[in-house]
């Protein structure tokens, strides 16, 4: 039996990636432009989209705050995996009772992480409000869980993955469409 190989599509390189955080900065700051804001990254790769939006920011804006969320025991998948998940620290060294926090990821695909990070922030306390920042959005929801900033949008099929790779954690950066050849076919 052969082995079945990846096809890979490159979507965004690091100057697209650049330009796209940017434009999300842009975007929170039109909407809060006097609001303190509570950024909050999803392990692993929303806490980098987090803290590069934050970076962008705190220029112009000194009311920022952030912090992050390990969504790990939280997950609702938990009996399908294979494996224990790598647990991670959530910090959060901020009062989330009737903050106005933005939620940050790198993909948002059927709206379980963001669901299960909801419900790890809400054991903190209850915000003000929560909106959502995602670099890519590639549809295929299975909750109602939409985001109020995008980078990126393409729609993908489930048999696709969409994978983000950033200097901080990895060898390069990038944004790239994953493809099972063996299952497209």
């Amino acid at each position: 039996m052969s082995e079945p190989s990846l096809s890979k599509t490159h979507i965004l390189d690091e100057k697209d990636i650049n330009h796209k955080l940017r434009r999300i900065a842009s975007e929170i700051l039109e909407q809060h432009p006097k609001t303190p804001l509570a950024f909050v990254g999803i392990h692993t790769r929303g806490v980098i989209v987090a803290d590069r939006i934050y970076n962008v920011l705190i220029e112009d804006r000194k009311e920022m705050v952030k912090g992050s969320l390990d969504i790990s025991l939280y997950r609702d998948d938990l009996d399908n995996l294979g494996s224990i998940p790598s647990i991670k620290n959530s910090d959060l060294p901020f009062e989330i009772e009737g903050a106005t926090v933005i939620l940050f990821d790198d993909v948002l695909f059927t709206g379980r992480t963001i669901r299960a990070a909801i419900n790890v922030l809400t054991d903190y306390g209850r915000p003000a409000k929560i909106e959502l920042a995602v670099l890519i959005d590639r549809g295929n929801r299975e909750l109602p869980i939409a985001p109020n900033y995008t980078g990126h949008t393409i729609q993908t099929s489930k048999k696709e993955h969409i994978c983000s790779h950033f200097h901080e954690i990895d060898d390069e950066e990038g944004v790239y469409k994953l493809i099972n050849s063996e299952r497209a076919s």
